[in-house]
């Protein structure tokens, strides 16, 4: 993990202490666009079988209710699995909000095996997300995960 990545997560480990989610989410949202390539950063929350924006930096989007299975969020959110696009352009199932973006990772918030949320970053950088982001992220994810409400039995 590179400086930047650091500095970013101690950023985001300030942010989520003592907050509720949301606050957290829009604060970790900001730590996280901070960062070289990250364009805009978006929280999408699972409710039901939609995927529902709570919190983002950066651009603002359109995409505000993703249902499970459409575009690159649906997608990981259908899979449980984080989803990167090096070229968005060449990828059919990417939602077109700017057209300034050019690639995308999604990475999921999880309990277990329960789908709770996920963190989308754009790029207006081809190929902008490798390994370390993705594993970058999937840590972000772990320290956002205890912020959500315990889940019935």
């Amino acid at each position: 993990m590179d400086e930047s990545h650091r500095r970013a997560l101690e950023d985001v480990r300030a942010a989520v202490a003592g907050r509720d989610l949301d606050d957290a989410l829009a604060e970790a949202a900001r730590a996280l666009q901070a960062l070289p390539r990250y364009t805009g950063v978006y929280c999408y929350v699972l409710e039901g079988d939609t995927l529902v924006l709570r919190a983002h930096a950066g651009r603002d989007t359109e995409h505000v209710r993703i249902p499970i299975g459409q575009g690159i969020c649906g997608l990981s959110a259908r899979t449980k699995q984080a989803v990167v696009v090096d070229d968005v352009r060449s990828d059919p199932r990417y939602l077109a909000c700017n057209l300034e973006t050019q690639s995308e990772i999604v990475v999921p918030i999880l309990r277990g095996e329960i789908y709770l949320a996920q963190i989308d970053v754009d790029s207006d950088h081809a190929a902008a997300f490798g390994p370390p982001d993705r594993a970058f992220l999937a840590e972000v994810a772990q320290l956002l995960e205890p912020l959500f409400p315990a889940l019935p039995r």
